[in-house]
């Protein structure tokens, strides 16, 4: 998750000049609010946790590292790197690439909500969910907005020659 906010703000700069920056900017914004929301829930889970539980339920290392600290890492506990971020400069592959994350993130909170009894991690997780189809939605109107830019017929306007 940390990877789709850094990388969809850095999209920004390229997609200016098709009139797009604006929904990297407020998407890559919105998904910093996501993380927050998601460390907010991992503490709460695990606050005042001894460590010999959190041992025991698999967390030994992660706790031997950091402590209690929000601390982002995959599932199988890689850590977060910017070599994730693979933006490429070109504006249809960049929100190909969004919208197939944003799926990605959609079915992550699927799971993450299957996982889960908790009505005061599920409703969040619901929420967060639910954004990332409008995420995907708004991605896909971006990527109308470029292809209707690219497939407009160039013109060019010359400032006529004064033969004066």
């Amino acid at each position: 998750m940390a990877t789709f906010d850094i990388k969809y703000l850095t999209e920004r700069v390229i997609s200016r000049k098709f009139i797009v920056c604006h929904f990297d900017n407020d998407i890559g914004t919105e998904e910093l609010a996501h993380l927050e929301i998601i460390g907010s829930i991992v503490h709460q889970l695990t606050k005042g946790v001894p460590a010999g539980i959190l041992e025991k339920e698999g967390l030994g290392a992660y706790y031997s590292d950091h402590d209690h600290a929000v601390y982002p890492v995959s599932a199988s506990g890689v850590p977060f790197t910017a070599a994730y971020i693979q933006s490429k400069g070109d504006p249809i592959a960049d929100l190909y690439e969004d919208m197939a994350a944003e799926q990605k993130a959609r079915a992550t909170y699927e799971n993450l909500i299957n996982l889960s009894d908790d009505p005061d991690v599920i409703d969040p997780l619901r929420f967060l969910r639910e954004r990332e189809v409008v995420h995907f939605q708004r991605f896909g109107e971006a990527l109308r907005i470029v292809e209707e830019k690219l497939a407009d017929k160039k013109f060019y306007i010359t400032k006529p020659v004064n033969k004066a």
